[in-house]
């Protein structure tokens, strides 16, 4: 494992994470995934994952995020992509839930920023930004299509090269913008993904 090589604040956050239980009724869907990346590496072919919600601002974006940080924490070759079927920005309430997870962030301008996020100096930092799923850069073929939210997956009823679709779809905390508890309620989100992501990867076998 590279988990001594992750930044201590964020490498915190992730001791803490592994303590939260997961809820039974989650167990399922999240043995799907580990059980898709499990048949990948056993095969030796490409692991390839691609978070998707409508906009690609908050849900797929913490996805992917997380999923990318386990890969490396589990040494797992593992890549993660994330996109919408519309394109928006990564929301900055999402961003700063993610800064205060521990990661660290180098901001870019315009209306859709690529954010620079490095959860190691080991490690190449991921560029996130709001995009298509199928943009150039994601996973071409062969990949999970992991559809985080109920939108994205009524309106991506099939989805081009993808080998495995799995639903996982989480709360939009959206809906607590410009509210007391719009913080509060990002980072819960981020939480919850974080710990079930950890899980997914925590079942691999090498």
């Amino acid at each position: 494992m590279n988990k001594d090589l992750i930044y201590a604040d964020l490498r915190a956050t992730v001791e803490d994470i592994l303590k939260l239980s997961i809820a039974a009724p989650r167990l399922k869907v999240l043995r799907e995934v580990s059980d898709y990346i499990q048949k990948k590496i056993d095969e030796k072919e490409k692991v390839q994952l691609n978070f998707i919600c409508t906009h690609n601002s908050r849900r797929s974006q913490f996805s992917q995020i997380w999923a990318q940080t386990a890969a490396f924490y589990y040494n797992l070759p593992i890549s993660c992509f994330s996109g919408g079927i519309e394109v928006t920005a990564f929301n900055p309430r999402a961003v700063k839930a993610i800064e205060k997870a521990g990661f660290k962030i180098n901001s870019g301008h315009g209306n859709n920023p690529f954010y620079e996020v490095s959860y190691s100096s080991e490690s190449q930092p991921i560029i996130a930004y709001s995009k298509l799923y199928n943009t150039p850069e994601e996973g071409k073929s062969n990949f999970a299509a992991i559809l985080t939210c109920s939108h994205a997956e009524e309106n991506c009823p099939f989805i081009p090269l993808a080998d495995q679709r799995i639903s996982l779809k989480y709360t939009d905390p959206k809906a607590f913008d410009d509210t007391s508890e719009e913080e509060k309620e990002y980072i819960e989100t981020s939480t919850k993904i974080a710990s079930e992501i950890f899980f997914i990867f925590s079942q691999i076998n090498q």
